[in-house]
């Protein structure tokens, strides 16, 4: 099974397509989204090309692909005209691993040992080890931090950290070795390897 996590898309018609580019030049069996699709919230500026509406059209074409948990920026009218089903949080077994999915704006969810939590919401990329793994593929169209507009590539027990054009800048493949970034991210994204602190944006 191979998936392509992203979040935040926040109603941005150029990202959305790129983002379907990106899952049509994977060749993903599934398209999870971390939520935040539609709305740019109170804390961000509009993302290029807003358009909702075509977002919502373009993410049909794919809706049998798509997972996807609810944002902090879904209101109840997003679930009523996006085309898929939402959730609060979810639970895929891959593989032999627990991947828990959130939009990461709420409390986590009880994690065992070498299990694997994503989320979306800070717009910055991390991954981190604890107990368990904490992986965020940062955000498609609005970036902070100096990161790219960014996705996660899972296959294989492997997540793969690329941008948008398809060009990878990190990589966890979790075989009970230890998380090593790349000194690059480190530079790049500073916040990887803290606790995230939950800023609601």
């Amino acid at each position: 099974m191979k998936l392509l996590i992203a979040s935040d898309v926040h109603g941005s018609a150029k990202y959305c397509r790129l983002l379907l580019d990106a899952l049509n030049r994977e060749g993903a069996d599934k398209l999870v989204l971390l939520g935040d699709i539609l709305y740019h919230g109170p804390r961000n500026d509009l993302p290029e090309q807003y358009a909702p509406k075509e977002v919502i059209a373009m993410l049909s074409e794919v809706s049998d692909k798509i997972i996807c948990v609810r944002g902090n920026c879904e209101a109840d009218i997003d679930l009523e005209v996006l085309p898929f089903g939402i959730s609060d949080n979810s639970l895929l077994f891959i593989d032999g691993l627990n991947i828990h999915l959130a939009h990461g704006h709420k409390c986590e969810p009880v994690l065992n040992k070498g299990d694997v939590y994503i989320t979306g919401h800070t717009h910055v990329p991390l991954k981190e080890e604890k107990e368990y793994y904490h992986l965020n593929p940062g955000s498609v169209s609005i970036p902070k931090e100096d990161s790219a507009h960014s996705y996660i590539l899972y296959e294989n027990r492997k997540f793969v950290y690329k941008n948008l054009d398809g060009e990878e800048y990190d990589s966890l493949q979790i075989s009970g070795a230890k998380v090593t970034p790349s000194s690059a991210v480190v530079r790049r994204n500073p916040v990887l390897h803290r606790k995230v602190v939950r800023r609601y944006r």
